[in-house]
């Protein structure tokens, strides 16, 4: 009862260093997410609809990012990024390698939720009339959506787990936060524990919205 008592002294002594790392764990998971889906849809509808060399070329862009750690295009966006005349500093340096390796994901969730639907709904609408823009918006894309946001919500929550690597470029999200408290009290199992539960709320919310847009475009039986 005793260590537990000093453990919960400890978290209100550092609440406000665990609050600021927990705020920037979300900030930089939300940005990661919100610009790796944008262009991660971008990318699916280059993979689906492109020409022969667009394909190829975006084909080779998500092959080359999915098969390259994070923790690498984390080191990558940081360090070589400067040495061509882009200055980012580690936070932007740290969502942008997030945010692309999101899109290299979403972008083949995309192609693959748009490939799946039968050709004979595309042939259909150009029948009566409904131009491409149309078409996608109207017939293919709600369709797509409700196929592909069980797996985005999957690649949503490895996002934020990937957002600890950011404390190798000091950025200072939850992880790092938790690590530098524990070098002041020495409660590693608690104060790991501790950070473990409030990764596991980001993600429970991030599934809970996913469910929640779910229910709002599955169709009515």
């Amino acid at each position: 009862m005793n260590e537990f008592s000093a453990f919960l002294d400890q978290v209100w002594l550092a609440r406000f260093v665990i609050l600021r790392g927990l705020g920037l764990t979300v900030s930089i998971s939300l940005l990661a997410i919100a610009l790796g889906s944008v262009l991660g849809v971008l990318v699916g509808l280059a993979l689906t609809y492109g020409n022969r060399p667009l394909r190829f070329v975006v084909r080779a862009y998500t092959d080359f990012i999915r098969g390259t750690p994070v923790l690498v295009l984390v080191l990558a966006s940081f360090y070589i990024l400067s040495t061509i005349g882009i200055e980012l500093n580690a936070f932007q340096a740290g969502v942008f390698a997030l945010a692309v390796f999101c899109s290299s994901h979403v972008g083949e969730i995309v192609r693959g939720a748009l490939q799946a639907i039968p050709a004979g709904q595309t042939e259909a609408a150009k029948a009566i009339g409904l131009t491409f823009r149309q078409t996608f918006t109207s017939v293919l894309w709600p369709q797509a959506l409700r196929q592909m946001l069980p797996t985005w919500v999957n690649t949503a929550a490895e996002m934020v787990k990937a957002s600890t690597l950011l404390s190798v470029i000091g950025v200072a999200e939850l992880l790092l936060r938790t690590q530098e408290i524990i070098s002041r009290n020495f409660m590693s199992l608690e104060f790991y524990f501790l950070a473990g539960l409030l990764y596991f709320a980001i993600n429970y919310a991030i599934e809970r919205f996913g469910k929640y847009v779910e229910r709002k475009v599955s169709v009515p039986s």
